[in-house]
């Protein structure tokens, strides 16, 4: 992972869309390492697609803390905090944003409500239930057809990794960005989990409780498949 700031996120994307450099930014948390294990594809993912990765996650600050690495509260970044900004600053300097993701009419819904706060920002939606084998090429042409500065692909863990994996070449958005269900919270499909708990760490218990049927696997199973991965970071640790 980078040790990325709300701040330094913005600097890559600006300095991807002023330079038209091509800079795909992915991120971490338990739920992606534990996939990152299981599944070849996102681990070519973030092997050879991911230019940089931020933290998603309090459990992975804490744990490169224990490592020796000195992450701060600041490197911790979550979607529902930095896209209002960066829709914002979209505004502002004219950046073109696609959303590929969600359900129809989801991500329409809370792109209406940034194009309400933010007005004049250029942004449109796809959403993320198509079939990948048969109508990827048209979705591509659609995005391409925008020209897009930035690429948001909101398809979940490991549908959009796969996703960008297999289509990346054929994209010309400069900056291309995984982001999970963000449009959901925004469109309030999703509720939002309070910003307090990310503060203090328990935003998965938050999403649990909203989302038991759907979450409770990924909190509360998968975080037990990464123990031997820990006890091995600490060996090296120790040894070191």
């Amino acid at each position: 992972v980078n040790a990325l700031t709300a701040e330094s996120l913005y600097a890559l994307i600006a300095q991807s869309i002023r330079q038209r450099e091509r800079c795909v930014i992915g991120n971490h948390n338990l739920h992606s390492i534990h996939l990152d294990h299981q599944d070849p594809q996102m681990r070519a993912f973030y092997d050879q697609v991911a230019d940089y990765v931020f933290i998603d996650g309090m459990p992975l600050v804490l744990w490169g803390r224990v490592l020796g690495f000195p992450l701060k509260r600041a490197n911790r970044l979550t979607v529902v905090d930095w896209l209002p900004s960066l829709m914002e600053k979209s505004a502002q300097e004219g950046w073109r944003v696609f959303y590929l993701g969600g359900r129809p009419g989801v991500a329409e819904a809370g792109a209406a409500r940034f194009r309400a706060a933010n007005p004049g920002l250029a942004i449109r939606t796809g959403h993320g239930y198509f079939d990948v084998k048969s109508e990827s090429a048209c979705i591509v042409a659609t995005i391409n057809a925008f020209v897009p500065d930035v690429l948001l692909v909101g398809m979940g863990m490991p549908r959009q990794e796969h996703w960008i994996l297999h289509r990346r070449d054929d994209l010309h958005a400069p900056c291309i960005i995984t982001v999970g269900a963000a449009m959901d919270y925004f469109a309030g499909a999703i509720p939002t989990p309070p910003r307090w708990t990310g503060r203090l760490g328990l935003e998965w218990l938050a999403r649990l409780i909203a989302e038991p049927g759907r979450l409770w696997r990924r909190y509360l199973v998968e975080p037990w498949s990464l123990l031997p991965f820990m006890l091995a970071d600490l060996r090296r640790r120790w040894s070191s």
